[in-house]
């Protein structure tokens, strides 16, 4: 089974990171850092390699995924995990990634009410943490 890999990264101001795709079939859509697992890579290696490599952040991850969705038809697994701290400057890498920005949970809402959410996997990722953090 394939892995995809991805971080959910929240700054001090309770605003989610999301990058827009730049990929032909995706063009446009939105996702958190994420990407596949390299042979050898854990997927915690693999969210933390994507998060530095799409949008110039070094991120600490929390121990357990927040969401795991396994498709078995296509013979992927989706992880998205935490993280617990970043650093660096938010650079967006170009041949990837369109853009990359801060939203509330609101307008993620409303982007995924748009259908301009990659992927249904990432806005249950994003709704868990969301309610992670309100109950905190």
């Amino acid at each position: 089974m394939i892995t995809i890999a991805g971080c959910i990264v929240r700054n001090k101001d309770g605003k989610y990171l999301l990058v827009q795709e730049k990929q032909k079939r995706v063009y446009g859509l939105w996702n958190i850092p994420a990407g596949y697992a390299d042979a050898g890579e854990s997927d915690r290696q693999a969210a933390i390699r994507e998060a530095k490599e799409e949008v110039g952040l070094a991120v600490e991850l929390i121990d357990q995924p927040i969401h795991m969705y396994e498709n078995i038809d296509k013979q992927k697994r989706y992880l998205a995990y935490r993280t617990s701290s970043y650093v660096g400057v938010l650079k967006v890498q170009s041949s990837e990634i369109l853009d990359a920005k801060w939203l509330d949970f609101e307008e993620i809402e409303s982007l995924w009410q748009h259908n301009l959410i990659r992927e249904p996997w990432v806005y249950d990722a994003l709704r868990k943490a969301e309610h992670e953090n309100t109950r905190n």
